[in-house]
Protein backbone atom coordinates (compact mmCIF):
# COMPACT_ATOMS: atom_id res chain seq x y z
CA UNK A 1 0.00 0.00 0.00
CA UNK A 2 3.15 2.36 0.97
CA UNK A 3 4.81 1.77 -2.89
CA UNK A 4 1.21 2.60 -4.31
CA UNK A 5 0.58 5.33 -2.48
CA UNK A 6 4.04 6.42 -3.55
CA UNK A 7 3.79 6.15 -7.24
CA UNK A 8 0.79 8.16 -7.11
CA UNK A 9 1.68 10.74 -5.12
CA UNK A 10 5.29 11.02 -7.62
CA UNK A 11 2.67 10.46 -10.42
CA UNK A 12 0.29 13.48 -9.35
CA UNK A 13 3.92 15.73 -8.71
CA UNK A 14 4.84 14.97 -12.42
CA UNK A 15 1.65 15.92 -13.87
CA UNK A 16 1.43 18.84 -11.69
CA UNK A 17 4.79 19.96 -13.09
CA UNK A 18 3.58 19.43 -16.88
CA UNK A 19 2.47 23.12 -17.51
CA UNK A 20 4.57 24.10 -20.52
CA UNK A 21 5.08 22.63 -23.80
CA UNK A 22 8.99 22.99 -22.63
CA UNK A 23 8.21 20.24 -19.69
CA UNK A 24 9.60 16.84 -20.07
CA UNK A 25 6.50 15.15 -21.16
CA UNK A 26 8.57 12.17 -22.36
CA UNK A 27 7.64 8.84 -21.77
CA UNK A 28 4.09 9.84 -19.77
CA UNK A 29 1.53 7.41 -20.15
CA UNK A 30 -1.97 8.53 -21.61
CA UNK A 31 -5.18 7.07 -22.52
CA UNK A 32 -7.16 9.33 -24.78
CA UNK A 33 -10.93 8.48 -24.99
CA UNK A 34 -12.40 9.30 -28.59
CA UNK A 35 -10.92 9.56 -32.15
CA UNK A 36 -13.07 12.86 -33.16
CA UNK A 37 -11.56 16.18 -34.05
CA UNK A 38 -10.49 16.16 -30.70
CA UNK A 39 -9.73 13.45 -29.02
CA UNK A 40 -7.24 12.82 -32.46
CA UNK A 41 -5.93 16.37 -31.59
CA UNK A 42 -5.02 15.67 -28.42
CA UNK A 43 -3.54 12.31 -29.38
CA UNK A 44 -1.59 14.21 -32.04
CA UNK A 45 -0.19 17.12 -29.94
CA UNK A 46 1.08 14.24 -26.79
CA UNK A 47 2.89 12.38 -29.60
CA UNK A 48 4.28 15.55 -30.67
CA UNK A 49 5.55 15.89 -26.92
CA UNK A 50 6.99 12.56 -26.84
CA UNK A 51 4.42 10.76 -24.41
CA UNK A 52 3.33 7.50 -24.51
CA UNK A 53 -0.34 7.39 -26.33
CA UNK A 54 -2.86 4.88 -26.34
CA UNK A 55 -6.67 6.07 -27.90
CA UNK A 56 -10.04 4.23 -26.92
CA UNK A 57 -12.60 4.83 -29.26
CA UNK A 58 -15.71 3.31 -30.04
CA UNK A 59 -15.57 3.14 -34.02
CA UNK A 60 -12.11 3.20 -35.77
CA UNK A 61 -11.57 6.36 -38.47
CA UNK A 62 -9.17 4.99 -41.34
CA UNK A 63 -7.67 8.30 -42.17
CA UNK A 64 -6.99 8.85 -38.92
CA UNK A 65 -5.52 5.14 -37.58
CA UNK A 66 -3.31 5.33 -40.45
CA UNK A 67 -1.89 8.85 -39.09
CA UNK A 68 -1.75 7.28 -35.24
CA UNK A 69 0.07 4.61 -36.40
CA UNK A 70 2.76 6.62 -38.34
CA UNK A 71 2.80 8.93 -35.42
CA UNK A 72 3.74 6.02 -33.00
CA UNK A 73 0.04 6.14 -31.21
CA UNK A 74 -1.68 2.77 -30.31
CA UNK A 75 -5.49 2.60 -31.57
CA UNK A 76 -8.12 0.15 -29.11
CA UNK A 77 -11.24 -0.08 -31.19
CA UNK A 78 -13.54 -1.31 -28.24
CA UNK A 79 -17.35 -0.11 -27.40
CA UNK A 80 -16.23 1.43 -24.14
CA UNK A 81 -19.61 0.38 -22.71
CA UNK A 82 -17.38 -1.27 -20.16
CA UNK A 83 -13.42 -0.24 -19.21
CA UNK A 84 -11.20 -1.85 -22.14
CA UNK A 85 -8.64 -4.66 -20.51
CA UNK A 86 -6.43 -3.19 -21.95
CA UNK A 87 -6.67 0.06 -19.95
CA UNK A 88 -7.57 -1.51 -16.62
CA UNK A 89 -4.35 -4.26 -16.37
CA UNK A 90 -2.20 -1.29 -17.00
CA UNK A 91 -3.37 1.60 -15.92
CA UNK A 92 -2.16 5.42 -17.41
CA UNK A 93 -0.50 8.26 -15.48
CA UNK A 94 -3.13 10.15 -17.38
CA UNK A 95 -6.62 10.05 -18.96
CA UNK A 96 -7.69 12.88 -21.46
CA UNK A 97 -10.99 12.65 -22.44
CA UNK A 98 -13.36 13.98 -25.64
CA UNK A 99 -16.26 16.41 -25.08
CA UNK A 100 -19.29 13.38 -25.50
CA UNK A 101 -18.05 11.26 -22.65
CA UNK A 102 -20.71 11.73 -19.63
CA UNK A 103 -19.12 12.04 -16.50
CA UNK A 104 -20.91 9.07 -15.68
CA UNK A 105 -19.66 7.02 -18.23
CA UNK A 106 -17.81 3.63 -17.02
CA UNK A 107 -14.47 4.58 -17.70
CA UNK A 108 -14.09 7.66 -16.23
CA UNK A 109 -15.71 5.94 -13.14
CA UNK A 110 -13.27 3.09 -13.12
CA UNK A 111 -10.48 6.01 -13.61
CA UNK A 112 -11.72 8.03 -10.82
CA UNK A 113 -12.11 4.59 -8.60
CA UNK A 114 -8.44 3.73 -9.39
CA UNK A 115 -7.41 7.42 -8.52
CA UNK A 116 -6.10 8.11 -12.68
CA UNK A 117 -6.53 11.85 -13.36
CA UNK A 118 -8.61 13.10 -15.60
CA UNK A 119 -8.21 16.29 -18.40
CA UNK A 120 -9.68 17.49 -20.93
CA UNK A 121 -8.50 19.44 -24.11
CA UNK A 122 -8.68 22.35 -22.88
CA UNK A 123 -6.82 21.59 -19.48
CA UNK A 124 -3.85 20.19 -22.03
CA UNK A 125 -4.08 22.93 -23.99
CA UNK A 126 -3.79 25.99 -21.30
CA UNK A 127 -0.75 23.86 -20.45
CA UNK A 128 0.64 23.65 -23.39
CA UNK A 129 -0.01 26.66 -24.64
CA UNK A 130 3.28 28.53 -24.75
CA UNK A 131 5.02 26.55 -27.56
CA UNK A 132 5.19 29.25 -29.70
CA UNK A 133 4.11 32.35 -27.89
CA UNK A 134 1.29 32.36 -25.03
CA UNK A 135 -1.63 33.79 -26.46
CA UNK A 136 -4.52 35.84 -24.26
CA UNK A 137 -7.72 33.54 -24.41
CA UNK A 138 -10.98 34.92 -24.73
CA UNK A 139 -13.91 32.42 -23.90
CA UNK A 140 -17.45 32.08 -25.08
CA UNK A 141 -20.30 30.17 -23.82
CA UNK A 142 -23.87 30.31 -23.60
CA UNK A 143 -27.08 28.01 -24.77
CA UNK A 144 -27.20 30.09 -28.41
CA UNK A 145 -25.04 32.18 -30.47
CA UNK A 146 -21.49 31.11 -29.21
CA UNK A 147 -20.33 29.81 -32.93
CA UNK A 148 -21.55 33.37 -34.47
CA UNK A 149 -20.05 35.21 -31.51
CA UNK A 150 -16.91 33.47 -31.83
CA UNK A 151 -16.58 34.38 -35.28
CA UNK A 152 -17.63 38.36 -34.57
CA UNK A 153 -14.91 38.88 -31.68
CA UNK A 154 -12.55 37.17 -34.06
CA UNK A 155 -13.43 39.72 -37.01
CA UNK A 156 -13.48 42.69 -34.77
CA UNK A 157 -10.27 41.59 -33.09
CA UNK A 158 -8.06 40.75 -36.50
CA UNK A 159 -9.06 43.76 -37.73
CA UNK A 160 -7.07 45.98 -35.81
CA UNK A 161 -3.70 44.24 -36.97
CA UNK A 162 -3.90 41.48 -34.05
CA UNK A 163 -3.30 37.77 -35.22
CA UNK A 164 -6.14 35.77 -33.75
CA UNK A 165 -7.54 32.86 -33.95
CA UNK A 166 -11.78 31.62 -33.38
CA UNK A 167 -11.02 27.84 -31.95
CA UNK A 168 -12.64 25.42 -29.89
CA UNK A 169 -16.19 23.86 -30.26
CA UNK A 170 -16.25 25.83 -33.27
CA UNK A 171 -14.80 23.07 -34.88
CA UNK A 172 -11.09 23.98 -34.79
CA UNK A 173 -9.55 22.16 -31.49
CA UNK A 174 -7.77 24.98 -29.01
CA UNK A 175 -4.83 22.29 -29.31
CA UNK A 176 -3.99 23.47 -32.97
CA UNK A 177 -4.46 26.62 -33.07
CA UNK A 178 -2.06 26.23 -30.15
CA UNK A 179 0.22 24.73 -32.02
CA UNK A 180 0.24 27.10 -35.11
CA UNK A 181 3.50 27.20 -36.24
CA UNK A 182 3.52 31.52 -36.18
CA UNK A 183 1.68 31.62 -33.13
CA UNK A 184 -1.44 33.74 -31.80
CA UNK A 185 -1.66 37.24 -30.12
CA UNK A 186 -5.27 35.65 -28.75
CA UNK A 187 -7.72 32.88 -28.98
CA UNK A 188 -11.23 33.41 -29.08
CA UNK A 189 -12.24 29.83 -27.92
CA UNK A 190 -16.08 28.74 -28.20
CA UNK A 191 -16.65 25.78 -25.19
CA UNK A 192 -19.72 23.46 -25.13
CA UNK A 193 -20.97 22.84 -21.43
CA UNK A 194 -19.14 19.66 -21.76
CA UNK A 195 -15.73 21.37 -22.63
CA UNK A 196 -16.57 23.26 -19.54
CA UNK A 197 -17.37 20.10 -17.06
CA UNK A 198 -14.60 19.00 -17.39
CA UNK A 199 -12.17 22.27 -17.12
CA UNK A 200 -10.73 22.53 -13.39
CA UNK A 201 -10.79 26.58 -12.12
CA UNK A 202 -7.85 25.82 -9.68
CA UNK A 203 -4.51 23.88 -9.77
CA UNK A 204 -2.03 24.38 -12.70
CA UNK A 205 -4.28 23.22 -15.51
CA UNK A 206 -6.57 26.21 -14.41
CA UNK A 207 -7.78 28.71 -17.39
CA UNK A 208 -6.98 32.54 -16.63
CA UNK A 209 -8.61 33.62 -19.93
CA UNK A 210 -8.10 37.58 -20.85
CA UNK A 211 -11.98 38.19 -21.12
CA UNK A 212 -14.98 35.63 -21.39
CA UNK A 213 -18.83 35.69 -21.80
CA UNK A 214 -21.90 33.45 -21.32
CA UNK A 215 -24.43 34.83 -23.75
CA UNK A 216 -27.55 33.41 -22.06
CA UNK A 217 -28.65 30.36 -20.33
CA UNK A 218 -31.46 27.83 -21.11
CA UNK A 219 -32.31 24.05 -20.32
CA UNK A 220 -30.09 22.46 -22.94
CA UNK A 221 -28.08 18.69 -22.74
CA UNK A 222 -30.02 18.08 -19.52
CA UNK A 223 -29.70 14.47 -20.50
CA UNK A 224 -25.61 15.01 -20.13
CA UNK A 225 -25.59 17.20 -17.58
CA UNK A 226 -28.38 15.11 -15.52
CA UNK A 227 -29.69 18.85 -14.03
CA UNK A 228 -30.35 22.26 -14.94
CA UNK A 229 -27.58 22.86 -11.71
CA UNK A 230 -25.37 21.18 -13.21
CA UNK A 231 -25.66 22.48 -16.44
CA UNK A 232 -25.76 26.20 -14.99
CA UNK A 233 -22.44 25.00 -12.48
CA UNK A 234 -20.60 24.02 -15.76
CA UNK A 235 -21.63 27.51 -17.82
CA UNK A 236 -20.53 29.65 -14.87
CA UNK A 237 -17.04 28.10 -15.56
CA UNK A 238 -15.63 30.78 -18.47
CA UNK A 239 -15.73 33.31 -15.65
CA UNK A 240 -13.46 32.13 -13.22
CA UNK A 241 -9.98 33.78 -13.07
CA UNK A 242 -10.88 36.48 -16.04
CA UNK A 243 -8.20 39.25 -16.24
CA UNK A 244 -9.95 41.65 -17.48
CA UNK A 245 -13.46 41.38 -18.33
CA UNK A 246 -16.81 39.27 -17.00
CA UNK A 247 -19.20 40.12 -19.86
CA UNK A 248 -22.98 39.08 -19.14
CA UNK A 249 -26.25 39.35 -20.46
CA UNK A 250 -28.52 42.33 -18.74
CA UNK A 251 -31.84 40.03 -20.22
CA UNK A 252 -30.27 36.60 -18.59
CA UNK A 253 -30.03 37.26 -14.82
CA UNK A 254 -28.59 33.92 -14.54
CA UNK A 255 -25.44 34.97 -16.50
CA UNK A 256 -24.79 38.30 -14.22
CA UNK A 257 -24.97 35.73 -11.24
CA UNK A 258 -22.45 33.64 -12.87
CA UNK A 259 -20.03 36.56 -12.44
CA UNK A 260 -21.08 37.68 -9.12
CA UNK A 261 -20.26 34.61 -8.08
CA UNK A 262 -16.41 34.03 -10.22
CA UNK A 263 -13.69 34.02 -8.40
CA UNK A 264 -11.27 36.49 -11.18
CA UNK A 265 -8.50 38.69 -10.82
CA UNK A 266 -7.85 41.85 -9.01
CA UNK A 267 -9.10 44.63 -11.52
CA UNK A 268 -11.63 42.50 -13.10
CA UNK A 269 -14.69 44.17 -14.44
CA UNK A 270 -18.74 43.37 -14.89
CA UNK A 271 -19.79 44.22 -18.31
CA UNK A 272 -23.22 44.00 -19.32
CA UNK A 273 -24.83 43.99 -22.47
CA UNK A 274 -28.55 44.15 -23.63
CA UNK A 275 -31.01 45.55 -26.35
CA UNK A 276 -31.80 48.55 -24.14
CA UNK A 277 -30.18 51.08 -23.10
CA UNK A 278 -27.15 51.01 -21.14
CA UNK A 279 -25.55 51.89 -18.05
CA UNK A 280 -22.26 53.49 -17.65
CA UNK A 281 -20.41 50.02 -17.76
CA UNK A 282 -22.93 48.25 -20.51
CA UNK A 283 -22.86 47.75 -24.23
CA UNK A 284 -26.67 48.93 -24.88
CA UNK A 285 -28.74 50.58 -27.96
CA UNK A 286 -30.22 54.06 -27.97
CA UNK A 287 -32.54 55.11 -30.69
CA UNK A 288 -31.55 52.45 -32.97
CA UNK A 289 -27.39 52.98 -31.93
CA UNK A 290 -25.10 50.11 -30.84
CA UNK A 291 -23.19 51.95 -27.92
CA UNK A 292 -20.50 51.18 -25.71
CA UNK A 293 -20.73 53.18 -22.38
CA UNK A 294 -18.37 51.13 -20.64
CA UNK A 295 -14.63 51.46 -22.37
CA UNK A 296 -14.29 55.53 -22.19
CA UNK A 297 -13.53 57.82 -19.55
CA UNK A 298 -16.46 59.65 -19.61
CA UNK A 299 -18.94 56.43 -19.82
CA UNK A 300 -20.90 58.19 -17.01
CA UNK A 301 -22.35 60.89 -19.05
CA UNK A 302 -21.42 59.77 -22.71
CA UNK A 303 -21.07 57.02 -25.05
CA UNK A 304 -19.44 55.81 -28.09
CA UNK A 305 -21.59 54.35 -30.91
CA UNK A 306 -20.46 51.34 -32.69
CA UNK A 307 -22.48 51.08 -35.77
CA UNK A 308 -26.74 51.37 -36.21
CA UNK A 309 -29.13 48.96 -36.83
CA UNK A 310 -29.92 50.94 -40.19
CA UNK A 311 -26.26 49.57 -40.98
CA UNK A 312 -26.99 46.43 -39.89
CA UNK A 313 -30.12 45.29 -41.49
CA UNK A 314 -29.26 45.12 -45.28
CA UNK A 315 -26.97 41.74 -43.88
CA UNK A 316 -29.66 40.52 -42.09
CA UNK A 317 -28.03 41.49 -38.89
CA UNK A 318 -30.22 43.49 -37.40
CA UNK A 319 -32.24 40.76 -36.15
CA UNK A 320 -32.89 41.02 -32.09
CA UNK A 321 -30.62 37.84 -30.99
CA UNK A 322 -27.87 38.79 -33.50
CA UNK A 323 -27.39 42.52 -32.68
CA UNK A 324 -26.76 40.55 -29.19
CA UNK A 325 -24.53 38.90 -29.92
CA UNK A 326 -22.95 41.99 -31.81
CA UNK A 327 -22.85 44.17 -28.43
CA UNK A 328 -21.38 40.81 -26.56
CA UNK A 329 -18.49 40.16 -29.66
CA UNK A 330 -17.52 44.06 -29.29
CA UNK A 331 -18.04 44.06 -25.62
CA UNK A 332 -14.98 41.44 -25.34
CA UNK A 333 -12.78 43.44 -28.26
CA UNK A 334 -13.04 47.04 -26.66
CA UNK A 335 -11.96 44.70 -23.22
CA UNK A 336 -8.74 43.93 -26.11
CA UNK A 337 -8.52 47.69 -27.00
CA UNK A 338 -9.65 47.44 -30.46
CA UNK A 339 -11.19 51.39 -31.25
CA UNK A 340 -14.90 51.68 -31.73
CA UNK A 341 -14.30 52.83 -35.59
CA UNK A 342 -12.24 49.90 -36.28
CA UNK A 343 -15.38 47.77 -34.80
CA UNK A 344 -17.55 49.45 -37.06
CA UNK A 345 -15.54 48.98 -40.14
CA UNK A 346 -15.59 45.23 -39.64
CA UNK A 347 -19.02 44.89 -39.43
CA UNK A 348 -19.59 46.44 -42.44
CA UNK A 349 -18.19 42.93 -44.21
CA UNK A 350 -19.42 40.53 -41.69
CA UNK A 351 -21.87 37.61 -42.75
CA UNK A 352 -23.38 35.14 -40.87
CA UNK A 353 -22.69 31.42 -41.62
CA UNK A 354 -24.81 29.40 -43.84
CA UNK A 355 -28.13 27.61 -41.41
CA UNK A 356 -28.44 30.79 -39.16
CA UNK A 357 -31.59 32.60 -39.87
CA UNK A 358 -30.65 32.22 -43.93
CA UNK A 359 -33.22 33.14 -46.82
CA UNK A 360 -33.24 30.42 -49.12
CA UNK A 361 -35.72 32.10 -51.48
CA UNK A 362 -39.22 34.19 -51.39
CA UNK A 363 -41.78 33.40 -54.13
CA UNK A 364 -45.58 34.28 -54.02
CA UNK A 365 -45.25 36.79 -51.00
CA UNK A 366 -43.49 33.81 -48.65
CA UNK A 367 -40.61 33.79 -47.36
CA UNK A 368 -38.48 30.56 -46.61
CA UNK A 369 -35.81 30.69 -43.69
CA UNK A 370 -33.49 28.38 -42.85
CA UNK A 371 -32.63 28.45 -39.01
CA UNK A 372 -31.38 24.55 -38.48
CA UNK A 373 -28.81 25.79 -36.35
CA UNK A 374 -31.63 26.52 -33.86
CA UNK A 375 -31.23 23.06 -31.99
CA UNK A 376 -32.89 23.81 -28.76
CA UNK A 377 -35.76 25.64 -27.74
CA UNK A 378 -33.97 28.85 -26.64
CA UNK A 379 -32.52 29.34 -30.33
CA UNK A 380 -35.81 28.45 -31.86
CA UNK A 381 -37.31 31.37 -29.73
CA UNK A 382 -35.03 33.89 -31.02
CA UNK A 383 -35.37 32.64 -34.31
CA UNK A 384 -39.96 32.91 -33.86
CA UNK A 385 -39.66 35.98 -32.47
CA UNK A 386 -37.77 37.40 -35.29
CA UNK A 387 -41.01 37.25 -37.65
CA UNK A 388 -44.14 37.84 -38.08
CA UNK A 389 -46.76 35.07 -39.09
CA UNK A 390 -44.87 31.37 -39.14
CA UNK A 391 -45.46 28.30 -41.03
CA UNK A 392 -43.18 26.28 -38.60
CA UNK A 393 -40.70 22.95 -39.01
CA UNK A 394 -40.07 22.04 -36.06
CA UNK A 395 -38.53 19.16 -34.42
CA UNK A 396 -35.71 16.39 -33.90
CA UNK A 397 -34.43 15.13 -31.14
CA UNK A 398 -35.08 17.01 -28.35
CA UNK A 399 -32.37 15.87 -25.33
CA UNK A 400 -34.44 15.74 -22.96
CA UNK A 401 -35.61 19.34 -23.28
CA UNK A 402 -39.35 20.12 -22.69
CA UNK A 403 -40.84 22.64 -25.49
CA UNK A 404 -44.05 23.38 -24.16
CA UNK A 405 -43.49 26.23 -23.04
CA UNK A 406 -41.82 27.83 -26.24
CA UNK A 407 -45.17 26.34 -27.93
CA UNK A 408 -47.31 27.94 -25.45
CA UNK A 409 -45.40 31.64 -25.90
CA UNK A 410 -45.78 31.29 -29.85
CA UNK A 411 -48.96 30.08 -30.61
CA UNK A 412 -50.53 33.10 -31.85
CA UNK A 413 -48.12 33.64 -34.32
CA UNK A 414 -48.35 30.20 -36.14
CA UNK A 415 -50.44 29.79 -39.06
CA UNK A 416 -49.15 26.29 -38.82
CA UNK A 417 -46.69 23.89 -37.54
CA UNK A 418 -45.23 20.76 -39.05
CA UNK A 419 -43.81 18.64 -37.00
CA UNK A 420 -40.71 15.99 -38.27
CA UNK A 421 -37.76 13.94 -36.32
CA UNK A 422 -37.80 11.35 -33.44
CA UNK A 423 -39.41 12.85 -30.68
CA UNK A 424 -42.31 14.32 -32.57
CA UNK A 425 -44.86 12.21 -30.24
CA UNK A 426 -43.82 14.79 -27.33
CA UNK A 427 -44.09 17.96 -29.22
CA UNK A 428 -47.27 17.11 -30.86
CA UNK A 429 -48.85 16.45 -27.30
CA UNK A 430 -47.23 20.38 -26.66
CA UNK A 431 -49.29 21.42 -29.81
CA UNK A 432 -52.57 19.35 -28.60
CA UNK A 433 -52.25 21.15 -24.60
CA UNK A 434 -50.75 24.86 -25.84
CA UNK A 435 -51.87 25.53 -29.26
CA UNK A 436 -54.56 23.53 -30.06
CA UNK A 437 -56.13 25.76 -32.63
CA UNK A 438 -53.03 25.60 -34.94
CA UNK A 439 -53.27 23.43 -38.00
CA UNK A 440 -50.53 20.42 -37.10
CA UNK A 441 -49.26 18.05 -39.85
CA UNK A 442 -46.91 15.49 -38.96
CA UNK A 443 -43.84 14.22 -41.28
CA UNK A 444 -43.98 10.75 -40.09
CA UNK A 445 -41.14 9.20 -42.53
CA UNK A 446 -38.12 8.00 -41.25
CA UNK A 447 -36.38 8.32 -44.72
CA UNK A 448 -34.20 11.00 -44.34
CA UNK A 449 -34.50 11.05 -48.16
CA UNK A 450 -38.25 12.26 -47.78
CA UNK A 451 -37.84 14.16 -44.38
CA UNK A 452 -37.69 17.52 -46.20
CA UNK A 453 -39.64 17.10 -49.64
CA UNK A 454 -42.71 16.11 -47.19
CA UNK A 455 -42.45 18.95 -44.66
CA UNK A 456 -41.74 21.52 -47.53
CA UNK A 457 -44.69 20.28 -49.54
CA UNK A 458 -46.94 20.46 -46.57
CA UNK A 459 -45.11 23.94 -45.69
CA UNK A 460 -46.47 25.32 -49.07
CA UNK A 461 -50.21 24.19 -49.03
CA UNK A 462 -50.42 26.04 -45.78
CA UNK A 463 -48.52 29.39 -46.12
CA UNK A 464 -50.05 32.30 -47.34
CA UNK A 465 -49.22 35.60 -49.26
CA UNK A 466 -46.72 37.52 -46.27
CA UNK A 467 -46.33 34.36 -44.21
CA UNK A 468 -42.57 33.05 -43.40
CA UNK A 469 -42.13 29.14 -43.83
CA UNK A 470 -39.46 28.84 -40.91
CA UNK A 471 -37.06 25.47 -40.14
CA UNK A 472 -36.63 26.13 -36.32
CA UNK A 473 -36.26 22.65 -35.14
CA UNK A 474 -35.49 23.34 -31.37
CA UNK A 475 -34.10 20.03 -31.07
CA UNK A 476 -30.68 18.26 -32.37
CA UNK A 477 -30.31 17.21 -36.16
CA UNK A 478 -28.65 13.48 -35.45
CA UNK A 479 -32.06 11.57 -35.31
CA UNK A 480 -32.27 11.73 -39.05
CA UNK A 481 -29.46 13.85 -40.10
CA UNK A 482 -25.90 13.96 -40.27
CA UNK A 483 -25.78 17.29 -38.72
CA UNK A 484 -27.47 20.71 -38.43
CA UNK A 485 -25.71 21.31 -41.80
CA UNK A 486 -27.28 18.36 -43.53
CA UNK A 487 -30.61 19.12 -42.30
CA UNK A 488 -30.52 22.67 -43.58
CA UNK A 489 -29.13 21.84 -47.00
CA UNK A 490 -31.71 19.31 -47.24
CA UNK A 491 -34.36 22.23 -46.48
CA UNK A 492 -32.81 24.27 -49.06
CA UNK A 493 -32.84 21.85 -51.61
CA UNK A 494 -36.39 20.76 -51.08
CA UNK A 495 -37.82 24.22 -51.38
CA UNK A 496 -35.86 24.52 -54.43
CA UNK A 497 -37.09 22.15 -56.14
CA UNK A 498 -40.65 22.56 -54.90
CA UNK A 499 -40.40 26.50 -56.06
CA UNK A 500 -38.11 25.68 -59.42
CA UNK A 501 -38.26 28.66 -61.22
CA UNK A 502 -40.01 30.77 -59.15
CA UNK A 503 -38.13 31.36 -55.89
CA UNK A 504 -36.75 34.90 -55.75
CA UNK A 505 -39.26 36.41 -57.79
CA UNK A 506 -38.81 39.82 -55.33
CA UNK A 507 -35.53 41.48 -54.92
CA UNK A 508 -32.67 40.27 -52.90
CA UNK A 509 -33.35 37.57 -51.29
CA UNK A 510 -30.55 38.05 -48.75
CA UNK A 511 -32.46 40.68 -46.74
CA UNK A 512 -33.23 40.35 -43.73
CA UNK A 513 -36.42 38.93 -42.04
CA UNK A 514 -39.14 42.34 -42.17
CA UNK A 515 -40.80 41.33 -38.39
CA UNK A 516 -39.53 41.44 -35.02
CA UNK A 517 -36.15 43.88 -35.65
Amino acid sequence: MAAELTDATAGATRLDGLTSWHADWRGLRVAVLGLGVTGFAVADTLAELGADVTVFARDRDDDRARILDVIGVRLVVHPLDEVPADLAETPPELVVVSPGFRPDHPVLRWAADAGVPVWGDIELAWRVRDKVKAAEWMLITGTNGKTTTVQLAATLIAAHDVRVAPCGNIGVPVLDAVRDPLGYDVLVVELSSFQLHAMPTSGPGAVHPFSSVCLNLADDHLDWHGSMEAYRDAKAKVYQNAKVACVYNRADEATMHMVEDAEVEEGARAIGFGLDTPGPSDFGVVDGILCDRAFLEERRTAALEITTLDELEPRGLAVPHIVANILAASALARSYGVPVGVIHDALASFRLDAHRIETVAIAGGIRWIDDSKATNPHAAEASLRAFGRVVWIVGGLLKGVDADALVARHAARLRAAIVIGRDRAALVEAFRRHAPDVPLFEVATTDTESVMPDAVALAASVAEDGDTVLLAPAAASMDQFTDYADRGRRFHDAVRERLGGTANDEPDSDDPPAEGR
